[in-house]
């Protein structure tokens, strides 16, 4: 967002009230945590943990054809998600390139509901709107500035929407629905997702409702946390990261881009790709060897340096295999060290070394994520 100042989300004064530790994340002003990040980590594991995620985008896709229409820019098979459920996928360019990640809605054969990254709101709204077909048939809405978002995770994350919002309201993994009628008044809808791999709901609200809903999930007992803790969760999992474990070679701030230049292949997600029907940029993913570089997670097995992005990771004989994109140590693991990235000519089970420091390079292991 420039040199300007950064947005601060309808829950600004809520955070400030909480003592939250605010920083500037792509133009937002959001809590980095609000006690330290291994805490509100475990307490999202063990019970139920609150995010303010409003910096992502909302975008609503209406028309009597909008199923086939995104599935011929998204490498999900669009057309086989029936409604109530929600989806993962890609989109990518015409080079092949991965341009962003995204969760979709489907409300109904006419109504899609997609949440857009939040740097890559514009971009994706631009992308969006230059496929739109000339008939104006398909119709794009952009709902992110009016929408606040709140992620509830967690194993108490049910009781305490049911608490709350009452147990009309719950809804299954990936699974949409409105929100239903409650002593609060909340309106708006709920899905069965989140980014830490734990059970629990995104909750879409009009900003005006935001703050009562978030006081109320606090007092019943969820706990606050931060950009830090949401970072960890999600690495845990071996969640993708856009801007950080894959980028759009436009946006890309250094001049060699080609590390975090992407595919879906390369990206080795096990879900969010289906090659039986045509979609941008499906030559490029179709067209790869087997000895070309794919994402791979590794996990320490001694202690050292920790593993963080951009550190090289050869074989044990020093034989260059790839680099890491994200790395940190694992709060559910002892905070052993954890990292993943692309590598090629490796198998899981294979010992490598990665170089963690000038003077020290760590023996880890190649893992399929998730790391738990």
């Amino acid at each position: 967002m420039g040199d300007s100042a950064p947005v601060r989300t309808a829950l600004y004064e809520e955070h400030l009230a909480l003592g939250a530790n605010l920083v500037d994340f792509h133009g937002f002003e959001l809590p980095i945590w609000y006690s330290n990040i291994k805490e509100e980590h475990l307490a999202t594991r063990a019970s139920a943990g609150l995010f303010d995620v409003s910096h992502m985008g909302s975008f609503r896709f209406k028309g009597a054809n909008v199923k086939q229409w995104l599935e011929s820019l998204a490498t999900q098979k669009v057309t086989s998600v029936e409604a109530p459920r929600c989806a993962y996928t890609h989109f990518l360019d015409e080079n092949g390139h991965l341009i962003d990640d995204m969760i979709f809605a489907v409300v109904s054969d006419e109504e899609i509901l997609g949440v857009p990254n939040a740097s890559m709101i514009g971009v994706m709204w631009d992308w969006f709107t230059s496929h739109l077909p000339d008939d104006g048939s398909i119709g794009l809405e952009n709902l992110s500035d009016e929408t606040s978002i709140m992620a509830l995770q967690g194993p108490k994350a049910r009781e305490l929407l049911n608490h709350t919002l009452g147990e009309k309201s719950h809804i299954a993994r990936f699974k949409w629905q409105r929100i239903a009628d409650n002593p609060l008044g909340i309106e708006g809808w709920i899905q069965g997702t989140g980014y830490t791999g734990e059970a629990g709901y995104e909750i879409f609200v009009p900003n005006e409702q935001a703050p009562l809903l978030w006081r109320t999930l606090i007092q019943a007992g969820a706990v606050p946390i931060g950009l830090g803790a949401r970072d960890t969760l999600r690495l845990e999992k071996g969640y993708l990261l856009s801007g950080v474990d894959f980028c759009w070679p436009p946006l890309s701030e250094v001049d060699d881009a080609t590390f975090l230049t992407r595919d879906s292949w390369e990206t080795n997600v096990p879900f969010g790709l289906d090659l039986e029907h045509e979609f941008v940029g499906k030559h490029r993913v179709v067209g790869h060897s087997e000895d070309d570089a794919r994402w791979w997670g590794i996990r320490y097995l001694e202690k050292g340096p920790l593993p963080r992005p951009g550190k090289d990771v050869t074989s044990i004989e020093g034989v260059m295999l790839g680099t890491l994109s994200s790395g940190a140590p694992a709060p559910s693991l002892d905070n052993v060290g954890i990292g993943i990235g692309y590598l090629h000519s490796v198998s899981e089970g294979d010992e490598v070394l990665v170089v963690a420091s000038p003077r020290k390079s760590v023996r880890a292991v190649v893992v399929r994520p998730p790391f738990i």
